[in-house]
């Protein structure tokens, strides 16, 4: 037992496969000690709290932005062939409107996930713990419950969320983080219903057994599943949820069996993972080790965007570049750098999805523009624009240790996520600058505070919606301990109807 860098007491859980001859009591199973920390009565921390507050704003303000984008808008139209009088909402709808809870927690968790552009956490793996809250939200809907029950289970998805990511690296065997974002949004929802220690752990089990896929979602030529991958990971963990009520039991021990997914998707029956959970009756606070993003990007290109915005000041001519070399972490080069090996990454033609994932396109349009824009930097007239695609092309990423160190450091005071620039001009002259952390970084230069939140979600929806709606909308959130039942059904964001018109065209699916 150690206190964490929050104050926390926190107690360290050794995790290792056990064959099936060597039984392992449930509550030494780590999927039962996850579930303990949604039935454990912990208090609420005042600072997380108004952190929820923040990322429920968040979350809003860039699902609103992406409303009408085709892939939101096909997982609308597949909710509406789901009405359910006594149901959750949607985004952009009126509360009036209400349908089954998993089909709300898939379409509004896409819309969430669709810009690339809410809360992070990065550590041994990589996460979006903001992707947890449509479906403990909709759950909460559909089964009246009030703000402060929301809260609970929001903290109690958070806290497992982060736990699991600092412990489990997926990325390194090519499995795609919602491994673990799916048992978080289990643990979050049964928080929420007060649910015994003994279904939230089954529904765990089965959470974690449906949601392990492959980061092929994440290579190549990106497609519009990344926004759905975290939408399904929270409607599976509804159902989840719902099959452990009605007394169906799960694959166990789903972590530590000879079969499962230490011994055969992470690392290998002689594996050990040290996963560190609250101590009984201590506040869930991790949530306030995540940060949102200032700019629409992968996170890992956020300190790079606002190191490119400072070093573009210096630059008087970007033709007169004749290489730049970003000195960074293993992730960023493997994951959205040139390490990567994606041709893709350097292609015009190449989507959205990819380029977001690519910080060579990424740093040259922010080194050119000075600005980022969630639409703007990735139309298409701007990534085929011939300047842009010259000075894409110099731009090369290189794996350095003292990076790779400071993104798995394990004080989060001294974590960085970003990297040394080079740029080499034709005549010789070089210009080198580097960033730890982006500006909206808790240790950034301007962590982003409520304000910032409210300002962000004001520019993605000024265009969208009313003054009134947004009115409503913020002052209602930032009420959410209090918040009755019916108040918490209003806790989406209303546009006009007329905004919505991809919700109103015919569809070619099944529902």
């Amino acid at each position: 037992m150690q206190q964490n860098n929050l104050g926390v007491l926190m107690q360290k859980h050794i995790v290792r496969v056990y064959p099936s001859k060597e039984r392992l009591p449930r509550e030494e199973q780590l999927a039962w000690k996850l579930a303990r920390v949604a039935t454990d009565e912990a208090p609420i921390d005042e600072e997380a709290a108004e952190m929820v507050i923040n990322r429920i704003i968040d979350n809003a303000a860039v699902a609103v932005a992406a409303l009408n984008r085709q892939p939101v808008a096909n997982a609308r139209t597949q909710a509406l062939a789901h009405p359910n009088p006594g149901g959750a909402t949607l985004f952009g709808l009126p509360s009036t409107q209400r349908f089954s809870c998993e089909w709300a927690a898939w379409a509004n968790g896409v819309a969430v996930r669709e810009l690339d552009f809410h809360d992070t956490f990065l550590a041994a793996d990589y996460s979006h713990p903001a992707d947890n809250i449509p479906p403990i939200l909709a759950v909460a809907q559909q089964t009246g419950r009030r703000g402060v029950d929301v809260l609970r289970g929001i903290l109690a998805a958070y806290e497992v969320h982060i736990s699991l990511v600092k412990a489990i690296c997926l990325h390194k065997h090519k499995k795609d983080h919602i491994a673990h974002l799916a048992p978080a949004a289990t643990v979050g929802i049964g928080a929420l219903l007060g649910l015994p220690t003994e279904v939230i752990y089954q529904a765990v089990q089965q959470a974690v057994h449906v949601s392990f896929q492959t980061r092929q979602s994440r290579k190549g030529e990106i497609s519009s599943w990344k926004a759905y991958a975290p939408a399904f990971a929270g409607k599976q963990a509804v159902e989840a949820i719902d099959r452990a009520m009605r007394g169906e039991t799960s694959p166990s021990p789903i972590y530590e069996g000879e079969d499962s997914v230490i011994a055969w998707m992470l690392d290998g029956p002689e594996a050990v993972y040290e996963v560190w959970l609250p101590e009984p009756g201590e506040p869930r606070r991790q949530i306030l080790e995540s940060y949102t993003k200032e700019h629409s990007a992968e996170y890992q290109a956020q300190a790079l965007i606002d190191l490119a915005f400072r070093m573009r000041e210096k630059i008087d001519d970007f033709e007169q570049i004749k290489e730049i070399v970003i000195h960074t972490s293993h992730h960023t080069h493997y994951v959205i750098g040139s390490g990567s090996g994606d041709p893709q990454k350097y292609d015009p033609e190449a989507s959205r999805e990819t380029l977001d994932h690519s910080i060579m396109y990424i740093f040259a349009v922010a080194l050119q523009d000075g600005t980022w824009h969630h639409e703007r930097s990735y139309a298409p007239e701007r990534a085929r624009r011939p300047d842009t695609v010259r000075l894409w092309r110099k731009i090369r990423t290189v794996e350095d240790p003292e990076w790779t160190a400071r993104y798995h450091h394990p004080d989060p005071s001294q974590k960085a996520f970003g990297g040394r620039v080079e740029i080499l001009f034709n005549d010789g002259r070089t210009l080198v600058d580097e960033i730890a952390v982006a500006n909206a970084h808790p240790n950034g230069a301007r962590p982003f505070r409520r304000p910032d939140y409210i300002r962000k979600f004001d520019t993605l929806t000024e265009s969208i919606i009313e003054r009134a709606e947004r009115d409503r909308f913020l002052r209602l959130v930032e009420r959410l301990p209090e918040l009755t039942p019916e108040e918490v059904l209003d806790l989406n964001v209303v546009v006009p109807r007329t905004w919505l018109t991809h919700a109103e065209r015919d569809h070619r699916g099944i529902f």
